[in-house]
């Protein structure tokens, strides 16, 4: 189509969500201003992760995974930097915008998706008071705690074998089973934003 036939009234595509807080977040050009810990909560709260295809009488939460992840992330170091932690709470703090994808899904769309991630994830981080891109050796130590995180999570509740599950996540992460029975009974909306914030409020010092 010609710029001429091109409607005048034709209004350009929005690209920013408006939050409960009132806050409007540009995905294409996130702000930090724009970035409040109660909309991450409350909208990863209430975020499926494994698309839903999990056992229990409630949703496993991304938020509840993150807490999860920064867990096996205190048990395989409990002396890690506090940042580190902070850090691996937030691993999936973009999802309160753009959802969780599955693995899969993310390989499908490509590198616009990522780009997309990788820009909002930047924006918490400033606006948290971590560095915008963290050390590779933080990011590979993040990605090893989500990596022990998913392995319970395919096991406990999504259904897969153990064989399985270490063929593509690796090792059991090694977490005492009173903190497997809690983190991995799938929680309430409510309670996955509570403990959610209660978390970050200890971590962001």
């Amino acid at each position: 189509m010609t710029a001429k036939n091109t409607p005048a009234s034709a209004a350009p595509a929005r690209v920013w969500q408006r939050m409960l807080s009132g806050r409007r977040l540009d995905l294409l050009d996130p702000s930090p201003l724009d970035i409040e810990i109660a909309d991450i909560a409350h909208g990863l709260a209430r975020v499926a992760r494994w698309n839903g295809q999990t056992s229990g009488a409630h949703i496993f939460s991304v938020a509840q995974h993150t807490l999860l992840v920064e867990a096996v992330m205190r048990e395989r170091a409990p002396r890690v930097d506090v940042r580190l932690r902070l850090a691996a709470l937030l691993h999936d703090a973009p999802e309160y915008v753009i959802g969780d994808m599955i693995s899969p899904f993310k390989a499908v769309l490509g590198g616009d998706y990522k780009a997309v991630e990788k820009r909002l994830l930047a924006a918490i981080h400033i606006r948290f008071g971590l560095p915008p891109v963290l050390p590779d050796e933080i990011t590979q130590a993040i990605k090893a705690a989500d990596r022990g995180a998913a392995y319970l999570e395919a096991t406990e509740l999504a259904g897969f074998a153990q064989a399985e599950a270490k063929r593509l996540f690796g090792r059991d992460p090694g977490l005492p089973p009173s903190t497997v029975r809690d983190y991995l009974t799938p929680w309430t909306a409510a309670r996955a934003e509570k403990r959610f914030l209660e978390r970050f409020k200890t971590l962001h010092t």
